[in-house]
């Protein structure tokens, strides 16, 4: 199965390099023919995660590789950090606010908004977030993977539309609000644009851990 897993996320990978369709994320084709071909074949997830467990533990190690373009880039991000910390923070309280008080306004309880808060930060830290603040983590989980898809298929588009062209801009955009799934797309672009998502990706997590709980209750 493991090896079932790899070939349709090579192919999905393929695919989408061929036909240039933002939407078609290969992480998204990956489940949803996993989903299927488990429905066909009646094997339970459990006995697919025997094998397929070696990947979640080989993405632990593998999210350090992402430093390597921010090392390369470290000189330039020096220089401008102030500037791009400011970026961020602004970036991290407007999206906790826009989706809490979305969801607030659509009727959603108090636990679900606390679940949604932290929806914009990679999947460890988003549920530990989610833990401390009164969210349910195995919901925050599934939001954070569906923010990440949608991030990494229409990002780059969403920015084209509103005229966004500048690599910084681009990625910290891509970074802060798709965390590692929307840094991963950008970052196919070049090694810089990866350096300044993955900045992105790093601030945004470690703000959102320091302003989810306070602005959550401040606005329920």
């Amino acid at each position: 199965m493991l090896t079932i897993t790899f070939l349709i996320y090579w192919g999905s990978s393929q695919l989408q390099k061929l036909t240039r369709i933002s939407w078609l994320s290969p992480m998204l084709i990956t489940i949803a023919a996993l989903i299927g071909l488990l429905k066909l074949t009646g094997i339970s997830f459990e006995k697919y995660y025997e094998s397929g467990y070696l990947i979640e533990l080989w993405l632990k190690p593998a999210i350090v590789a992402l430093g390597l373009p921010l090392f390369n880039e470290l000189r330039h991000i020096k220089l401008q950090f102030l500037t791009l910390f400011i970026t961020e923070l602004v970036g991290c309280v407007l999206g906790i606010v826009s989706v809490v008080l979305v969801a607030k306004w659509l009727g959603a309880s108090p636990e679900i908004i606390k679940s949604l808060a932290p929806k914009s930060v990679s999947t460890p830290i988003a549920i530990e977030i989610s833990r401390q603040i009164g969210g349910l983590p195995a919901l925050t989980s599934a939001i954070v993977v569906v923010v990440g898809m949608i991030g990494a298929a229409c990002g780059l588009k969403m920015m084209q539309l509103g005229k966004v062209s500048h690599a910084v801009s681009q990625s910290l955009s891509m970074g802060t609000a798709a965390h590692v799934m929307g840094t991963n797309r950008i970052g196919e672009l070049s090694d810089r644009y990866g350096a300044y998502a993955t900045l992105g990706l790093i601030l945004n997590g470690v703000l959102t851990a320091f302003f989810a709980g306070p602005l959550v209750k401040l606005l329920l």
